[in-house]
């Protein structure tokens, strides 16, 4: 096992479990895009090729598993919008934060797309989303995702997330942010290793910074989710954390989503206020996909 995840032994449960899933490929899931076609379409057309594909969780009807599919983007269903490529555990952020047909959304770091695009077909394309993406060279990328799924209720910004302009206040907002993506790495061969980034100190005051924002953007009965793809509780419990300490917020429950573990309330003689414990942790012996945390937040009635 690649040591680097040793550190966080104490805090996930199950530990050996989860060296194993890390020593396994990710498996391929598939989101099919409600915005084109029905899943049932879907279904069918891909059992034509051969392709057998299981619903991934109960009740949802558009999250699949593709048993044994390595490249899906190769699929006339992938060009034709019908299916996008995607982790599970990302998929369950956007359902975690379930936008309202006709609200005002903000995804702060929208690139490449996948949430976007899934709140998108939650809202029916409906209300207003703002794609809000720093680099302009990940515009691309972003438009032909959102072009290529029918998403026709968005528009695409430019601003750094956490200076993102107080002239308007949102009914939901996504803050999935830069993070060290340790919940994407899987040890699928003996010499692989995970690279640590070289900025990964500077990334939890970036972190603080744009989940600040993020609140201060929010309306006062709008919603918010914090996430991430790592386990690292200094860029998770620790930034949340922050927010309470720093404004009138509170976190609701991720209780919807099975497979998760409670939020940290202590890490390495840190505490963290007792409210984390309604924050989800996703670990990939118990969510065969990425590694993911996630804390709903509103504002204090």
């Amino acid at each position: 096992m690649d040591p680097v995840f040793e550190k966080y032994k104490e805090i996930i449960p199950d530990f050996a479990l989860f060296q194993d899933a890390v020593c396994r490929p990710i498996p391929t899931h598939l989101r099919i895009n409600l915005l084109k076609t029905k899943p049932e379409l879907v279904i069918a057309s891909l059992k034509e090729k051969g392709i057998f594909i299981d619903r991934a969780i109960e009740p949802d009807d558009t999250l699949y598993t593709a048993q044994g599919l390595k490249s899906p983007g190769g699929l006339l269903e992938y060009f034709l919008g019908y299916i996008h490529p995607q982790a599970l555990t990302s998929c369950l952020s956007a359902i975690a934060l379930s936008p309202k047909k006709g609200s005002y959304v903000l995804d702060m770091c929208a690139a490449p797309g996948g949430k976007t695009s899934h709140m998108a077909q939650l809202m029916g394309n409906t209300g207003l989303i703002v794609a809000n993406e720093l680099y302009p060279s990940r515009h691309t990328g972003l438009g032909n995702t959102l072009s290529r799924l029918g998403v026709l209720n968005t528009v695409v910004t430019t601003y750094q997330a956490q200076q993102f302009p107080l002239r308007h206040s949102f009914d939901f907002i996504m803050a999935d942010v830069p993070c060290s993506g340790e919940g994407q790495f899987r040890k699928t061969r003996p010499n692989l290793r995970y690279i640590e980034r070289r900025t990964k100190k500077g990334l939890p005051s970036i972190q603080k910074e744009i989940i600040l924002r993020g609140f201060d953007l929010l309306k006062e009965d709008g919603l918010m989710l914090y996430s991430t793809c790592t386990y690292n509780p200094a860029e998770n419990e620790s930034v949340v954390d922050y927010l309470l300490k720093s404004r009138q917020a509170r976190l609701l429950p991720v209780d919807i989503i099975p497979g998760a573990e409670p939020g940290l309330t202590e890490w390495r003689n840190k505490r963290y206020d007792r409210q984390l414990t309604n924050a989800a942790r996703f670990y990939p012996h118990r969510v065969d996909s990425v590694g993911f945390f996630m804390a709903r937040i509103a504002r204090r009635p």
